[in-house]
């Protein structure tokens, strides 16, 4: 019961990795505002029965709903302890050569602009709570490019950067902000940015999900559960010296290049030493 008494708000929080989240911190005694546009998602996060969980809809593109949010959440339970600053999706697929304006602000409003405006309307109702905390939702596309489209990397590898400067410039109020830089979950983030029939959507589903599980070292598909747990570290007590910091929590996907940790890709080194055996095979031939 790390939570028990405490208020948190969980934006994104009617599937994946929002969901698990509100779970969690439901189950283990907090009050949990679960935000989203999808009324249907939470309510039946609600219908489980884990805990105290309250929706609020929520666009995050919307600067009037993020407030409403944080208002509610602060006034009806005293004040805000944690704010998860998750939702998202794949936004803009287009390349940098060929996206068009409204695509890429759409797409920095909803994955960027809105963890902003979660953190500059969550902190009246934060300030002079004890281990006040922030986390926002980045990504390993933040660490470079190869993981997602342009516009979301870019777009996630600013939150790392406002999660540094935001824990900078709350520091005074006693407010940490971290972020959390998911790999490879499975999520519907992935099927819901392909352009296929809804009915092919579960197929895809798992497709990826089988995919996920030979992607990284770690030999599983990276599950919510997996972020939930991360951020409810960094929420808790046991991260109170945690501040402006990232977690990658990505299964080892990005501790370098295949050939690495996969035998099967032998890489530049695999290769040499092919060279070397059969050099050697021929010299004793």
């Amino acid at each position: 019961m790390r939570f028990s008494g405490k208020t948190v708000v969980v934006t994104g929080a009617a599937s994946g990795i929002g969901a698990e989240s509100a779970r969690l911190f439901a189950r283990e005694g907090a009050i949990v505002y679960a935000a989203d546009i999808d009324e249907a998602g939470v309510t039946a996060l609600i219908e489980e029965g884990v805990g105290d969980i309250r929706f609020q809809h929520c666009d995050v593109c919307s600067t009037e709903a993020i407030k409403a949010l944080m208002d509610r959440a602060g006034s009806e339970t005293g004040g805000i302890d944690v704010v998860f600053n998750n939702a998202g999706a794949g936004g803009a697929r287009p390349k940098i050569d060929e996206i068009e304006p409204d695509d890429w602000d759409r797409t920095f409003d909803l994955l960027l602009r809105s963890v902003a405006f979660g953190i500059r309307y969550a902190v009246p109702h934060m300030k002079g709570r004890p281990n006040a905390s922030i986390v926002n939702t980045s990504s390993v596309a933040a660490t470079g490019p190869g993981y997602s489209p342009t516009a979301y990397a870019v777009a996630k590898g600013a939150v790392l950067h406002l999660t540094k400067c935001a824990a900078a410039d709350l520091a005074p109020h006693g407010i940490r902000v971290n972020a959390i830089q998911p790999g490879f979950i499975n999520t519907n983030i992935f099927t819901t940015s392909l352009e296929i029939p809804e009915e092919s959507k579960a197929t895809a589903k798992a497709m990826i999900a089988q995919m996920s599980s030979n992607a990284q070292p770690v030999k599983r598909g990276g599950q919510p559960r997996d972020i939930a747990e991360a951020c409810a570290y960094l929420a808790s007590e046991a991260g109170s010296f945690v501040n402006g910091a990232s977690l990658l929590v990505d299964g080892g996907l990005t501790v370098g290049s295949r050939h690495t940790w996969d035998p099967e890709e032998p890489g530049m080194m695999g290769a040499l030493q092919a060279m070397e055996e059969q050099a050697a095979a021929q010299a004793g031939a």
